[in-house]
């Protein structure tokens, strides 16, 4: 009786306060906040056509009443992709405030967990929270973590969680007025199931801005800061290609950074200029001093890619310089006027062998083959693969060549590559060799004055010629 005593005793001994299970101390309750944010289109610039294909969406939630009389349905989701820095994130954020929306921002990643049910149950209470505070705006960014293909290897309790996703969304009701945005920049890594009508309805491509987008922008990020009257933001715009949204707010900021730095009350042009620099190549290395055999080295290399650029004419030069930034000893920049999304064969051939000039230059001069050219040499190699695999300007043919294909034909690939390259090579010895005083001009000023602009360029090669 007394061992039968004890051993109730034990099993009713209460638990301690630190004995909580290790699941629910690692995962509190999920306590997502909506806001309510202020962004409307208005502090969005550019993206006119995608303005104009969320503004139904934002009618829809607004007045209701006109569409449901004409027997349509709000669009359950709509999923944004394309690159990073372009407006994903501002676009969702500009819905809800023009919408007066309650706005649940969260990431994908917020709802992998290793434990088996906690990701679905956070993607429960997300949605109930959604609904009591309809209308609302779910927006998920980088949703590929939770959204990714499924498949027999994959883990369960990321699958659980899609599942649910994918049930919450399906399973609206009608007057629920609940939209999700999602944002992701890998679109191909997304499940069937997620992307299909009735869940995503809506899929808008988001890339980099064009000129008319970027002056735009420049105009948004300048708005607020003392700008110089000389300051041309159209010719920043035009000098900004390829850029988006998050690097131009970066260069209006750097040249405030700049302007602060030199204890002016202005941003002037050249702060621009420097903030552009920064953003492409990198921190100045002021404190790296290379001896003179590699400063020799170098002016001759930046020299030899300047020649053949300003002979080919296709991208005009803003500055050439031999201080280091980052990782390069020296650079061109190479800044073109006009948005380009069509280049003939020639136009290809004519990159690489800019790229090829500094090692050719070094070759010629000093007859050797150096580490300098590491960068150029990948950039030509990317170049002359999409020749000959994407865009079928070799004597393969009219084809394009990937995956398997790629494999079994790598040799053949290699073989019609390395003949690009090679003739590439030889037409820019032959031009560098033509214009060899111009290069030796060149090089002295650089090794000299160590940065060169595009009219100082033109002003010393017109010299020589007469």
């Amino acid at each position: 009786m007394k061992m039968l005593d004890n051993f109730l005793k034990k099993i009713n001994k209460p638990v301690p306060v630190f004995a909580q299970t290790k699941m629910e101390k690692e995962n509190p309750t999920d306590d997502s906040n909506a806001t309510k944010p202020k962004t409307t289109f208005c502090d969005v610039a550019g993206l006119e056509e995608i303005k104009e294909e969320l503004f139904e969406i934002v009618d829809f939630m607004k007045s209701p009443g006109k569409y449901q009389k004409m027997g349509a349905k709000i669009p359950k989701g709509v999923l944004f992709y394309g690159p990073p820095g372009t407006g994903k994130t501002l676009l969702a954020s500009a819905m809800a405030g023009e919408t007066n929306s309650s706005f649940f921002n969260v990431t994908g990643s917020e709802f992998v967990e290793k434990y088996v049910g906690v990701g679905a149950k956070r993607v429960r209470t997300l949605f109930e929270k959604a609904r009591k505070e309809a209308p609302s705006i779910i927006f998920i960014d980088e949703i590929d973590a939770i959204g990714a293909k499924r498949h027999s290897e994959s883990n369960n309790e990321k699958d659980q969680t899609l599942n649910q996703l994918l049930v919450e969304m399906d399973g609206f009701a009608k007057d629920s007025n609940v939209i999700i945005v999602g944002a992701t920049n890998r679109l191909d890594l997304l499940d069937e199931a997620l992307l299909r009508p009735g869940r995503f309805d809506r899929h808008i491509h988001i890339g980099s801005p064009n000129y008319h987008t970027r002056f735009e922008i420049l105009k948004v990020h300048t708005k607020n800061k003392p700008i110089d009257k000389s300051v041309d933001l159209e010719l920043l715009a035009k000098k900004t290609h390829g850029f988006n949204g998050a690097h131009l707010s970066n260069i209006a900021n750097e040249a405030a950074i700049f302007a602060v730095r030199e204890n002016s009350d202005i941003i002037t042009e050249l702060h621009f200029d420097k903030a552009i620099e920064r953003v492409i190549a990198g921190l100045e290395c002021k404190n790296s001093v290379l001896v003179e055999k590699e400063k020799k080295i170098v002016s001759y290399h930046e020299a030899g890619h300047a020649i053949v650029s300003d002979i080919l004419g296709l991208c005009p030069i803003q500055k050439i310089s031999i201080v280091p930034r980052g990782q390069a000893l020296g650079y061109v920049l190479q800044l073109p006027d006009e948005d380009r999304y069509i280049y003939t064969k020639d136009e290809l051939m004519g990159k690489i062998k800019i790229l090829l000039a500094g090692k050719a230059s070094e070759e010629i001069i000093f007859n050797h083959k150096s580490t300098g050219a590491k960068d150029d040499l990948k950039k030509v190699t990317d170049i002359a693969n999409q020749m000959v695999c994407e865009y079928g300007m070799s004597n393969l043919g009219f084809m394009t060549i990937d995956g398997n294909i790629k494999t079994f034909m790598s040799k053949q690939v290699q073989k019609e590559a390395n003949s690009i390259v090679q003739n590439c090579y030889n037409e820019t010895l032959k031009l560098l060799q033509a214009n060899i005083n111009d290069l030796h001009l060149v090089s002295k000023h650089l090794f000299d004055k160590e940065t060169m602009t595009h009219d100082e360029l033109k002003s010393l090669i017109k010299k020589e010629l007469c």
